[in-house]
């Protein structure tokens, strides 16, 4: 027994199994609790010794399970993920389905129905799930490109400047005080003048006094 493991939930504690058969066919087993490190191992011997024949008769039968039980978990992880894409994209055609022409629509909807058939079929192998997903995912780009489209455009609109809506370029509100400098020079009128020469209004004085 492994013993030395703080008691957890099911499910939670990780322990690691590890199998050996030697060439007199003696079977090792190590188990180790990642968790606190704890381990402990044992050794199954045969009543008697192993043929050649055998132990590659044993080997084969491990490397057979061993890929049914990795051609296994690649079918239950793209049921997964083919679960979890049929489920957002369902939910963001509800959410979103009007920002697109119902043609497109149609397309993403009858994608769905496929791919939900096809979880149905327990016998359906991984290269049909993953080939009814990846058409559903391209289906469902067109609706993902304006949802990000429309989001682009509202924030660069509601980062403009203040005015650029309407106006010159980069003309905003004017200050009050600038409004005031503007009023003052509408308000200045042009006029024709002319400077009189001093010296020669004195000479003009002069003039006079001698004729009296």
């Amino acid at each position: 027994d492994l013993v030395g493991i703080p008691p957890a939930p099911r499910g939670i504690p990780q322990i690691e199994v590890t199998f050996d058969i030697d060439a007199n066919g003696i079977v090792h087993v190590n188990a180790k609790d990642l968790g606190t490190g704890k381990e402990q191992s044992i050794k199954i011997t045969a009543p008697k010794k192993l043929s050649d024949e055998e132990i590659d008769k044993m080997v084969k039968e491990a490397e057979k399970f061993s890929a049914e039980d990795k051609k296994k978990k690649e079918s239950v992880e793209a049921r997964n993920k083919a679960d979890t894409l049929v489920y957002t994209t369902e939910k963001t055609l509800k959410e979103h389905g009007n920002k697109i022409p119902s043609g497109e629509k149609a397309k993403i909807e009858e994608k769905i129905k496929t791919l939900k058939d096809i979880l149905k079929d327990k016998d359906k192998d991984t290269a049909e799930i993953n080939k009814g997903a990846e058409e559903l995912m391209s289906a469902a780009h067109k609706l993902a490109e304006q949802i990000y489209k429309e989001a682009a455009a509202k924030q660069q609109k509601s980062q403009a400047p203040p005015g650029a809506q309407g106006g010159k370029p980069g003309e905003g509100p004017q200050p009050e005080a600038d409004k005031e400098e503007t009023k003052k020079a509408e308000d200045v009128v042009d006029a024709e003048y002319e400077v009189e020469d001093e010296d020669k209004g004195k000479d003009k004085g002069k003039d006079k006094d001698k004729k009296s």
